[in-house]
């Protein structure tokens, strides 16, 4: 049950060679986990092509976005989670090792974990599945998990 966050387009600032600054459109869309039922447009937002939940994860999604056209924007995602049992800290630095520019960090709460990252889709709810579903496809890092809030901006 997602608590749906408008999206936020913010204009960032950078310098350019052309005159004035310039703005660089970003755009953030994020979503929490929340105790009472989601509208059937939430859920309909948060829905993968491939008919997933964007915050229970798409194997398919994740998979996509390993040969993912360059054209495609890249999302930074993040997502936090929870689990049952500790997350060894080996396996934490392995997912550095992984290639797919991820990280998965713990943040000083006990059994609470962000992972972060780059993927390319062509929207935020499938980079956002993309990126849980590496969850599931590596259920050897974490096997029972529960998300609780993600985050995904693109420029």
């Amino acid at each position: 049950m997602w608590e749906r966050r408008d999206p936020i387009i913010v204009n960032d600032y950078f310098p350019s060679s052309e005159g004035p600054r310039q703005a660089r459109r970003r755009v953030t869309e994020a979503a929490i986990l929340s105790s009472h039922d989601q509208s059937r447009a939430d859920i309909a937002q948060w829905t993968c092509p491939h008919g997933q939940h964007a915050g229970h994860g798409c194997v398919t999604c994740y998979e996509v976005s390993a040969d993912a056209d360059p054209a495609l924007p890249l999302w930074e995602v993040a997502v936090w989670f929870t689990s049952a049992r500790p997350i060894p800290i080996r396996t934490l630095h392995d997912v550095h090792r992984h290639g797919r520019r991820f990280a998965l960090d713990q943040p000083s709460t006990p059994l609470v974990y962000l992972l972060s990252g780059q993927i390319r889709a062509e929207l935020g709810t499938e980079a956002v599945a993309g990126m849980v579903g590496f969850l599931l496809q590596n259920q050897h890092i974490v096997d029972e998990f529960i998300v609780t809030e993600i985050r995904a901006v693109h420029s």
